[in-house]
Formats: C-alpha cells, structure tokens, sequence
C-alpha cells in the first residue's frame, strides 16, 4: 500500500463556492481537495442536492472557524409549489398527493405564508441530515425506515413574497426570500404551507444568498476559489485572520499576550461578552479567546506554521 501524499503547502482560509444543482455539500468538498491536493478540507452549513448558492469551505487551519461559522442567519430565494407534495418535500421526490390548487387566492397564501414567519417550532422534512440514533434521518428513509423527527426552535425573521404563478391550472407557484435563523428548513416551510392550505406543497427551487457575513456575490466555483487560495488571493478566497474578522470582534494582542496565548496560558479579560478574534502584532490570528472570569481562555487555537 503505497504512502499517502503529503498535502500540498497552500494558505489556510475559507472558500467561498457557489454550489450548482445535483451536487451534494461532500462533492464539492471532493472538488476543492482534488483541485488543491489537500486533504483537510471541510464545509460549514450544509445544502441539498438540489440547491445552488453559497457554500462555504475550510481549507487547513480554518476547518476550526467552521462550527462557529455556519451557525449565523442565513437567506435563501425559494420557489414553492402549492398543489402537490412530495417524499422529501421538494421536487426531487416522489409525489405523494395531489390537491388542486385552482382555489387559493393570493390574501389566503400570504396569510399562510404570514404564519411561518417568527419564532416556530418546526419538524424538519423526515428525508434530512438530521441524526436520529447516530444515522442520518435520508439513510434511515432510504432503507424504507419510518423516521419521525422532534420539533425544533427556528425563527424566520422574513418570509417576503415576490411573484405568484401558475405553472398548471392546479398548481400555484410562489417565488419567496426567507431571512431565517441556521437550521431553518425551507423545505419544511413549504410543506407547512401547503398543509395548512390543504393542498400539499413542496420546493422547486432553492438558493442560498447569504450566510452570516458572506455572500454569493463574493463566491465563486469550487476551482476558481480553489485557485484564488492557491495565489494567496482573490475572488472566493478569505485569508484566516480576515475569515475570522468578519465572523467575530477583533482583540488586538500586545507581544507578551501572543506569546502567552502560544504556551496555553491565559491572558487578562477585557469583559466583552462572547468570543473573539485574538490577533497578534504580526496582524496573524492566534486564536478565538473568550472571557471566562478574570482571564480570557483559548476556545480555538492556531499555532503558526
């Protein structure tokens, strides 16, 4: 068995990809470590298959921005389709029922819509990433499981409707933007709707804009991002330190504190609340630091090199 190829010497930072449709999160994280020849390459906020939009990937050191990157408020355009509803609440699954949708009038489907907005708790769509006993909800339905998911604590801040349309006389398709909280199903959305409408309804097209501080206007394709993390900068490409600026409030650090900070130690609170970007004299990330006391403690470390 031959040895594995060390990684190739390529910056640490986040890429920012604009995912096309039929691709799974995990393909593209297979394009980025083939166009790099880098192994440790990870992403933050997954999207379905059938979603396009922003998708944002670690390289190296940064794969630790990732659990407190993907955790920020997300925006998707979205197009529901009232009049049907499928297996996995979106047109890639198999349709399940089909209730004539000829009735519905605008003030009844904004009403509806009106309902899914603020605080909800929302069973996410049975064929999702979320894990029930250690396996991924899709597996367990693909194997011809019943999986009954647990409400969850979401909020969507803004569900704004832009067009309605009839693709079919007995189908109503509904274009929306949907500013929401991470863990937020669209899908879920649209099948409320349709629900309470009493005519079924699912997802036929579904884009991420905005993730946190991010955009899909700055992302890219996977290699073109790839590329720009190759030549230190670029479209797509976010350095670690500057990744890290955008997402947390900046704690410039003296010398002595950097140092510190490099052996473990702890270093004096400055009593803001929640973590922060702790940046050495040399402008280097050294670490994300949180107050906890008196001092400040290391809640992610990068060391140099």
């Amino acid at each position: 068995m031959s040895p594995k190829r060390p990684d190739a010497d390529v910056p640490p930072g986040l890429l920012l990809v604009d995912k096309p449709g039929g691709m799974t999160s995990h393909d593209v994280v297979a394009r980025a470590r083939r166009a790099l020849s880098v192994r440790k390459v990870g992403h933050a906020g997954t999207l379905d298959p059938m979603a396009t939009g922003l998708l944002v990937l670690g390289v190296g050191a940064a794969t630790r921005l990732l659990g407190h990157v993907g955790g920020h408020d997300k925006t998707y355009e979205a197009t529901i389709r009232l009049g049907q509803a499928t297996v996995t609440d979106d047109r890639e699954g198999e349709v399940l029922s089909t209730t004539s949708a000829a009735s519905l009038d605008d003030d009844a489907v904004r009403a509806a819509l009106a309902a899914q907005t603020g605080p909800l708790q929302q069973v996410p769509s049975a064929v999702s990433a979320v894990k029930v006993d250690g396996r991924r909800s899709y597996d367990r339905v693909r194997a011809g499981e019943t999986v009954e998911l647990q409400p969850r604590s979401v909020t969507v801040h803004r569900l704004e409707v832009h067009r309605t349309s009839r693709p079919a006389p007995d189908l109503l398709d509904v274009d929306v933007t949907v500013d929401c909280t991470a863990g937020t199903y669209i899908r879920a959305i649209a099948r409320d709707v349709g629900a309470a409408l009493g005519v079924g309804g699912h997802l036929t097209a579904l884009r991420r804009t905005v993730s946190g501080p991010f955009t899909v206007a700055e992302a890219r394709v996977v290699e073109d991002a790839a590329a720009s993390l190759v030549a230190a900068g670029g479209p797509g490409f976010l350095g670690l330190t500057e990744a890290a600026l955008l997402v947390f409030p900046a704690r410039e650090l003296t010398a002595e504190e950097a140092r510190a900070l490099g052996y473990g130690q702890r270093i004096p609170a400055t009593g803001a609340a929640g973590l922060h970007a702790a940046v050495d004299p040399d402008g280097r990330l050294a670490a994300l630091v949180e107050d906890a006391g008196r001092t400040a403690r290391v809640a992610v470390g990068f060391p140099p090199g």
